[in-house]
């Protein structure tokens, strides 16, 4: 009976290490944007939640503990004492992948704990809030998702489908805690973050059922089944959620009462759904008989090798990385969304920064999901490729498309004379020593090109390809790092720093010159930088690996050179502009003060010149 009794009680743990976890999501969430803020400090109502927190937290601690201890039985086969064994216990959760992210996850929890009594600060609760949310993803990666066909797909989509569960099921729990005269503050703003999340959750899980589901016998086991009950559960969620909506459209006065009896059911149902999902997170999906064979590529990589690239094949491929494709229909709702209230508030938004940011999303898009994206896992010459589209190219389209500005012109206002609000937190987070820190051009020169040097030159690239996660969050980092160096020297948005553009054209010629030396560097080195990760998949149609890498080197060269030639002209038509604008400005000004029958500021300034060069004459 220790078979079956494990398992349950692994089942179990992964309950409460998931309920409590989403407690602890939905509380912060509660605390920075549901609740009123002081100007950026927690209001009273938001301070009463930290006790709530704590003892959210704590179970997540235990739920965690739990998971490791019966996790590692039902590993090992054997009974609960097999577990216990320090050695054994300390191997799993230092050289085993799926112990170590388990640590992680459970380190994070206990910085939530300590953390939970002395935060003051809206900031510091989105801090804390963005630290649960990655403890919560992170054991994801090496989750039975990842030994799914569709690795990118299965993975990326059980990862949005769990932050968009913490928000749903998180917000709610917060609600039944929060005092009656916060929730009617609090339930309108949800109400909003609850659809997003429940159209979230609804597209991820479909992704991810048909990532492990992808055959016919597999809808007649036991998995499958409880895929089709968590389904039914979340169609009834919805159910519930629209009800949310129209008792709040209601122009009559709410019947709280009645809506806080329908929170408590939808609060039942989403424990039994959390329950099935516990049990399909500790349950492997079924596979099909075919797949015994032995394939590198999808053992590594996650992804079968592809076909031998051509221009068609590259074009038209297309390898779902669900998470990134997440992100990049949150940026394009968010977008859109801000150019329909400009619009409908009788305000213009330039077609052209629209388009530009379009096209900056579609590169992402193609660099990490399309047929770039697919090949760039097995040749290190169509990485560099993707690198340069996601670090350089994407980055310029997305910067001119301004989002800053749209997001500073169409965010919502505090809801009271005291609240900071959203914009407000956004101002706040531009002008601060973290955002003034960043913007410095020297940091985003060294972020944009230093880092080239310590990924590719150290151990680091072999062992970011060889995860997911890694591969994800190096993407991640070209993305950002391209963003904010192209911001600093071209970009149209607000920055806290204004820098000089004689400076600017100084960092881009640095920028230049740097790019140029590490692919002369990478062209000519003698030895394979990706720790062998690209001789392990096999790939039958790549050939001399490190000509391929040498190859790389040349495309970043010759690729890296004119985005950076683009800038520098594109910061020399700025200069001229931001001249000629000031020189209209003198000369109106000039004008005015002569209609005025007062003399110029300009005049008297060049006047006192040319007296005090007069005197200096005669003392001389």
């Amino acid at each position: 009976m220790s078979g079956p009794l494990i398992s349950a009680c692994v089942t179990f743990s992964k309950f409460v290490n998931i309920t409590a976890s989403f407690a602890v999501v939905g509380t912060l969430l509660a605390m920075a944007f549901l609740l009123l803020d002081s100007d950026g400090k927690l209001s009273t109502s938001g301070e009463k939640l930290r006790s709530l927190l704590q003892v959210s937290a704590i179970f997540w601690v235990i739920g965690n503990i739990g998971t490791i201890f019966f996790t590692l039985a039902n590993i090992l086969g054997q009974s609960f004492t097999a577990a216990l064994d320090p050695t054994v216990m300390r191997s799993f959760l230092t050289q085993v992948t799926l112990g170590q992210y388990f640590l992680f996850q459970t380190l994070i929890s206990v910085i939530v704990v300590l953390s939970s009594k002395s935060i003051m600060r809206i900031n510091s609760t989105i801090a804390l809030l963005m630290l649960t949310i990655i403890g919560i993803v992170a054991p994801i990666f090496q989750s039975h998702s990842a030994s799914s066909g569709s690795h990118s797909l299965a993975i990326g989509s059980l990862v949005v489908h769990v932050i968009g569960l913490s928000f749903w099921v998180g917000g709610i729990f917060a609600l039944i805690f929060i005092d009656s005269e916060d929730r009617v503050i609090a339930v309108p703003r949800f109400s909003v973050l609850a659809l997003w999340s429940a159209i979230a959750v609804v597209a991820s899980g479909s992704a991810n059922a048909w990532a492990r589901l992808d055959f016919k016998s597999a809808w007649q086991t036991t998995y499958a089944l409880v895929v089709i009950a968590k389904i039914v559960l979340t169609i009834a969620l919805l159910a519930m959620g629209y009800l949310h909506r129209k008792n709040l459209s209601k122009k009559s006065a709410i019947n709280w009462v009645s809506l806080g009896r329908l929170i408590m059911v939808e609060a039942f149902v989403m424990v039994s759904a959390l329950i099935l999902g516990a049990w399909l997170s500790s349950n492997r999906a079924p596979v099909r008989n075919s797949e015994e064979s032995f394939n590198a590529a999808l053992t590594v990589a996650g992804i079968e090798t592809p076909k031998p690239p051509t221009f068609s094949r590259i074009l038209l491929s297309y390898e779902p990385d669900a998470l990134m494709i997440g992100l990049l229909v949150v940026a394009v709702a968010l977008y859109i969304k801000g150019v329909i209230v400009l619009t409908k508030r009788g305000d213009k938004w330039p077609v052209g920064r629209t388009i530009s940011f379009a096209l900056g999303i579609s590169v992402i898009d193609f660099a990490t999901s399309g047929g770039l994206g697919l090949y760039a896992h097995f040749a290190f010459s169509y990485h560099m490729i993707a690198h340069m589209f996601l670090g350089m190219i994407a980055p310029i389209g997305i910067v001119l498309g301004a989002p800053i500005t749209l997001a500073l012109r169409t965010l919502p206002q505090g809801r009271t004379s005291t609240e900071r609000g959203v914009r407000g937190s956004l101002i706040s987070a531009l002008h601060s020593r973290v955002g003034r820190f960043y913007t410095n051009p020297l940091i985003a020169l060294a972020l944009f090109d230093g880092s080239l040097f310590a990924l590719y030159f150290t151990s680091l690239f072999g062992g970011m390809m060889q995860s997911h996660a890694g591969h994800f969050f190096m993407n991640i980092h070209f993305i950002l790092a391209g963003t904010l160096f192209f911001y600093v020297v071209v970009g149209v948005d607000p920055n806290p720093r204004k820098v000089p553009h004689l400076v600017r054209m100084v960092i881009l010629f640095a920028a230049m010159s740097i790019h140029a030396f590490f692919s002369v560097a990478l062209m000519s080195s003698t030895t394979l930088i990706d720790q062998g990760y690209f001789a392990s998949l096999n790939t039958p149609w790549l050939g001399d690996l490190l000509a391929d890498q040498n190859k790389g080197g040349a495309i970043g060269w010759a690729m890296g050179e004119i985005p950076i030639l683009l800038a520098l002209v594109a910061t020399f038509i700025q200069w001229m502009r931001d001249d000629s604008r000031e020189a209209t400005r003198i000369d109106k000004n000039t004008t005015r003060m002569a209609a005025m029958g007062q003399p110029d500021e300009l005049a008297q300034y060049n006047q006192y010149l040319s007296e005090l060069a007069k005197k200096d004459k005669d003392v001389r």
